[in-house]
């Protein structure tokens, strides 16, 4: 898809939908599967949603992900790379695909993508959406924000991210992305791998711009305007965004949260804990 500015947004589209009709009325699958739209986190691709889209299409739902403009397939854009204008990408992704009564999960800076747009989204386009990991309310630490993290930290991502990017994106995976940093974890070089892989397909430039998207960006006012049912879910043990700065204080500015919470899980929970995962999320969207 090509939006109004030109960036190209790739995006993986599966299950039944109207292009899947068949010429005769026997041949059509389910007419209304209900959509769900994945947003995936910094700085990875739609390829971190596979567990998920497969499981849900086994479901019976039609499953959606994009690359984020300067992530994995989409254009490696140098402008853009910002809060208000992801939000912009998936309105116009959504409108191209006319998605009805969907279901938008986002995982760390997916989930204050799914935050900014679901907040401005038409009547009718949203009927749930779920944060998972996520970045909201603010993740970066001032004198309205003091359980914050300080500036500090997300200058040393720049810094790591200019010196030595291929280095950064194995550092991350290999250590507190997945809790593989933890005494007794099974690590996984497979994960490790694909975490790099899918963050080195993408734009430098682009994941620069967008630690400054996910770190300084105030979701409050968005949390706030939502009206549809939101699913918090969080892990204690993120050490990337930590949870007491994060689950308990979206779900509190939510005006209809369901705040659950998982002992000991990571950030990268829908990776190390699918199952779990996976089961809690249908039984969101079929409650």
């Amino acid at each position: 898809m090509t939006t109004k500015d030109g960036t190209q947004i790739f995006y993986k589209d599966w299950g039944p939908k109207n292009a899947d009709w068949g010429p005769r009325a026997e041949d059509w699958g389910p007419r209304d599967a209900q959509p769900i739209v994945f947003h995936h986190g910094w700085p990875l691709s739609a390829d971190d949603w596979d567990n998920q889209m497969l499981f849900f299409l086994g479901e019976g739902y039609r499953v959606i992900a994009h690359d984020r403009r300067g992530h994995g397939r989409s254009s490696q854009t140098a402008t853009g790379n910002e809060m208000d204008t992801y939000a912009a990408d998936v309105a116009e992704l959504v409108a191209a695909l006319d998605l009805q009564n969907a279901i938008h999960v986002g995982h760390s800076t997916g989930g204050g993508e799914v935050a900014r747009y679901v907040a401005r989204a038409e009547p009718g386009r949203v009927a749930k959406a779920v944060l998972i990991g996520a970045v909201p309310p603010v993740m970066v630490k001032s004198d309205t924000n003091p359980g914050g993290l300080p500036i500090e930290v997300f200058d040393g991502f720049r810094a790591a991210l200019v010196a030595n990017r291929a280095q950064f994106y194995r550092d991350v995976p290999s250590g507190p992305f997945y809790g593989f940093n933890r005494a007794g974890a099974t690590v996984s070089e497979g994960i490790i791998g694909n975490w790099w892989r899918q963050g080195m397909i993408g734009g430098a430039k682009a994941q620069y711009d967008c630690i400054k998207a996910f770190s300084e960006t105030d979701f409050t006012e968005d949390l706030k305007a939502i009206d549809v049912p939101v699913l918090v879910m969080h892990g204690t043990d993120d050490q990337i965004v930590p949870y007491a700065d994060s689950a308990p204080l979206s779900a509190k500015l939510l005006p209809n949260a369901t705040l659950k919470t998982y002992e000991g899980y990571p950030h990268g929970m829908c990776t190390t804990h699918p199952d779990v995962i996976n089961r809690d999320l249908l039984a969101f969207i079929r409650g």
